[in-house]
């Protein structure tokens, strides 16, 4: 249920036009994901990080500031926490310079893009 929930998150951030309910549709779906991994026996604490990478984006797509925030920041303690390098630290960044950049902190965005670019191969 983890992973179909993942894929109708990412049908609705890819369609070009959303309804409002596609919206709410898009916010419960990837939190449900997040839900699902959790009790899956298949749990690993990155999926707990990308899943809350996740709904970051959905609210910061949906250009919800706080939402998203709180999700990138909990994104970037759990990398940080668990030692995730390349790719994860990385995406952590990016979702962190997507939420600043949105609401209006280009200060605090640069500095997560300039940390996100020095992850790059």
């Amino acid at each position: 249920m983890g992973i179909e929930m993942n894929r109708q998150t990412w049908s609705l951030l890819d369609k070009k036009y959303r309804s409002e309910q596609d919206d709410i549709r898009m916010i419960n779906y990837a939190k449900d994901s997040l839900y699902h991994w959790r009790k899956s026996d298949k749990y690993i604490i990155l999926n707990e990080q990308r899943g809350k990478w996740l709904i970051s984006r959905v609210y910061a797509i949906l250009k919800k500031p706080d939402e998203a925030l709180s999700y990138a920041k909990e994104t970037l303690k759990i990398t940080k926490g668990n030692n995730f390098k390349d790719f994860n630290l990385a995406y952590a960044y990016e979702a962190m310079t997507r939420v600043y950049s949105i609401a209006n902190k280009q200060n605090e965005s640069k500095e997560c893009t300039r940390r996100q670019k020095l992850l790059e191969i």
